[in-house]
């Protein structure tokens, strides 16, 4: 009785002892924790805050027809991650999230079922956090335990990923939507403005997706929207996705039917560090797939606190490399074998080979815009967040 009581007492009055001991419990546990007693949520606070190292759900597996793979595996991850995310990117494939059935009746139960999916998952996530959600043709995607597990690239069949950014010492990363204008053909460049993209000195890097890229009119939009955000100083990455499904910074998450334009991320602060390299169509082997990821490895980005992001065409992957499989991703663990590597296979690729470095000096810099929207190419990118002892991928 004497030592419950002494045990009580530790727990109940020693901050350092409980945090310690609190300190081993995953996210979900930690926040039941905390609302034991005033010290328990003081020192459950300390530890959400030290905890900034950015964590991710890999689905690679099909299941039960009733629900997406990511959902089951968000659901079930997320009792063990130790982050608290402030942002989620997810990624869906696009045949099992949404099915591939072309008459009216069918294509009403599509668009039904990739809503309810994109309900199902944001519900799982905290209703403070910023939701970003794509549909893509394929995946990539490293699987969950380590940073150095091989990433997978598939192409075909049920996947996807929810990237779990934490709040970060000295990072700010805000969700942004543009939309086409039907009754305007010009776009309002104060929006730019308005979604932190302009007359931002800390912007470093943004990742843009275009949806409904067929629409009439949606080439030309997309470059009313990179164009003036084609600066030295900016990384730009991404490609024409299938649709988004989440996009919850917004009162209205859903775009109208009828609407093409851009959603995407912005990240920014002084510590983040950049680079990307531009595979193009004569990139169609080992050799020059490697060649490239030595241009990107010449960036000298820290790999620690790192994410990889690969944006492919559909036409490149095994049938580019002689059906071959896996090559890119394969070449880019070679030279980067502890950052890990997510993205997916789209209609078209947003990118160029710049490197923005630590005192954010493009290494080759001249006066000519660079061209960034591509077609059978791949993007590469490596995004660093910082270098903090407590943020580490």
């Amino acid at each position: 009785m004497e030592a419950a009581a002494k045990g009580a007492f530790v727990l109940g009055n020693l901050a350092e002892v409980v945090e310690r001991v609190l300190g081993f419990l995953p996210t979900k546990a930690l926040l039941r924790a905390a609302c034991v007693c005033r010290l328990w949520r003081e020192c459950a606070r300390r530890i959400l805050r030290a905890r900034q190292r950015v964590a991710w759900v890999s689905a690679l597996e099909p299941g039960p027809a009733e629900s997406h793979a990511l959902v089951r595996a968000l659901a079930r991850e997320l009792e063990k991650v130790h982050v608290l995310p402030q942002t989620v990117l997810y990624i869906a494939d696009a045949e099992t999230f949404s099915g591939h059935e072309e008459c009216h009746e069918q294509k009403k139960a599509r668009k039904r079922n990739s809503k309810e999916t994109a309900i199902a998952l944001e519900k799982l996530l905290p209703k403070r956090c910023q939701v970003l959600g794509l549909v893509t043709p394929g995946i990539v995607v490293t699987p969950m335990g380590s940073s150095s597990n091989q990433p997978q690239e598939i192409e075909e069949g049920e996947a996807g990923f929810a990237l779990l950014f934490p709040k970060i010492d000295g990072v700010k990363i805000h969700t942004f939507h543009f939309s086409k204008d039907l009754k305007n053909r010009v776009f309002d460049e104060s929006k730019f403005a308005e979604a932190g993209l302009k007359n931002n000195p800390d912007l470093r890097v943004v990742l843009l997706f275009g949806y409904n890229s067929w629409k009439s009119g949606a080439t030309r939009f997309l470059h009313q929207i990179v164009n003036p955000l084609n600066e030295k100083s900016i990384i730009l990455a991404g490609g024409q996705v299938e649709s988004f499904t989440s996009l919850t910074s917004e009162n209205n998450n859903a775009q109208p039917g009828d609407a093409c334009g851009v959603v995407g991320l912005a990240f920014s602060g002084p510590q983040i560090q950049s680079a990307t390299v531009l595979l193009d169509q004569d990139v169609a082997d080992e050799r020059t797939a490697e060649a490239a990821m030595q241009r990107l490895k010449a960036a000298n980005i820290p790999e620690r606190n790192t994410i990889g992001f690969m944006f492919a065409c559909v036409g490149r992957g095994y049938r580019h490399y002689k059906t071959k499989r896996n090559m890119e991703a394969d070449a880019f663990r070679k030279f980067f074998p502890n950052v890990p590597l997510f993205g997916f296979f789209g209609h078209g690729e947003i990118g160029c080979d710049r490197i923005v470095t630590g005192n954010f000096v493009l290494r080759e810099c001249n006066d000519i815009k660079d061209d960034l929207l591509h077609g059978y190419t791949t993007v590469m990118t490596l995004i660093h967040l910082g270098s903090t002892k407590a943020n580490q991928v």
